[in-house]
């Protein structure tokens, strides 16, 4: 892989961004589950429930793009994952984590690995799906992403509050990467040859068009 090449960097800067605005209940539930250990132990906790949070992880993405090259359909059915993960991510969620401390470090950072894991399958999906299954590029965005989302969590949670055209940005991103995970699918490529286009600006307006409708109708019942 040449990471000199333009598009390789595109394709990272695309992981990362879709990585941080999907994960910020994970780093919650790290705060959480490392909140009643000492100071002293509350460092270690994260740093190694973050390191196996980034194994797990892996491990994930490494069987969802080997899913990629076997299983039929597999892009279409990622697609449709990612247009609803999008339309989730940009409606706003209406639960919250809770996850019980730990008294104990080895504790809090099974706790940390587990539920990082539990909650990170959207975030796999997109940066695999933004990845094109080019595995390399997966980790090179996790190494860089976890670490950020983990001790940078407050910092981003502002800038999204701040700025909501992220959060918007970051949800038709979503749309568009659904829409090439959909056009890739050697099923349906005969069927969309040189529609490629339509299909991902398709999805894209698909998934703000509903998601704006969500927030209308919320407002109506209040």
């Amino acid at each position: 892989m040449e990471f000199l090449e333009a598009a390789t960097w595109i394709t990272i800067s695309k992981i990362i961004l879709i990585d941080i605005l999907l994960a910020g209940d994970n780093a919650v539930v790290i705060g959480m589950a490392a909140g009643k250990l000492a100071p002293e132990l509350q460092k270690k906790a994260v740093i190694w429930g973050t390191v196996g949070a980034i194994g797990m992880r892996l491990v994930f993405a490494t069987l969802l793009v080997e899913a990629l090259t076997l299983i039929p359909l597999i892009h279409l059915g990622g697609g449709l994952v990612l247009v609803w993960i999008a339309i989730q991510l940009l409606k706003g969620g209406d639960e919250e984590a809770h996850i019980e401390a730990k008294n104990s470090l080895m504790g809090a950072i099974w706790t940390i690995i587990v539920a990082d894991a539990m909650m990170s399958i959207d975030n796999v999906i997109g940066v695999v799906g933004a990845a094109k299954g080019h595995l390399e590029l997966v980790i090179v965005g996790m190494l860089i992403t976890v670490p950020i989302i983990v001790f940078c969590s407050t910092l981003l949670a502002r800038i999204i509050n701040k700025f909501p055209v992220i959060l918007w940005a970051g949800g038709a991103l979503l749309g568009w990467v659904a829409g090439e995970m959909i056009v890739e699918d050697p099923l349906l490529m005969p069927y969309i040859q040189g529609e490629e286009l339509l299909v991902k600006f398709g999805t894209v307006f698909f998934v703000l068009i509903v998601t704006g409708m969500i927030k209308i109708w919320k407002k109506r019942d209040s």
